[in-house]
């Protein structure tokens, strides 16, 4: 995996990290809209330094991430169970039981 260095500006402070190369893209879009979140919450609430912003910030970023896992861990709960649910007919389909044991003819 190829590793790049890149620098990301947030509220004037620079930060140099070092990503996979694919990654560097997300990366700068994120840092962007943590700045444009970070600026939004600063012209609607008071704020001491950045790093009230910064907090409150990774508080919504953090709730939403943790609602979309807890609805992911739901989504695949339910598809497993659905299908299970399709498997048993498709065991019935396929291997059909009707409470008696056929007997088969000897060889």
């Amino acid at each position: 995996m190829e590793t790049v260095s890149a620098s990301v500006n947030i509220l004037g402070r620079t930060y140099r990290l070092r990503v996979a190369a694919s990654d560097e893209a997300a990366l700068r879009r994120a840092a962007q809209n943590i700045e444009t979140q970070a600026k939004q919450y600063g012209s609607m609430y008071a704020y001491n330094d950045h790093q009230d912003l910064l907090a409150m910030v990774a508080l919504t970023q953090i709730t939403q991430l943790t609602k979309m896992q807890d609805s992911l861990r739901y989504k695949d709960t339910d598809l497993a169970e659905r299908l299970q649910s399709i498997d048993g007919i498709l065991e019935e389909i396929l291997h059909p039981t009707n409470g008696t044991v056929a007997s088969q003819p000897p060889r």
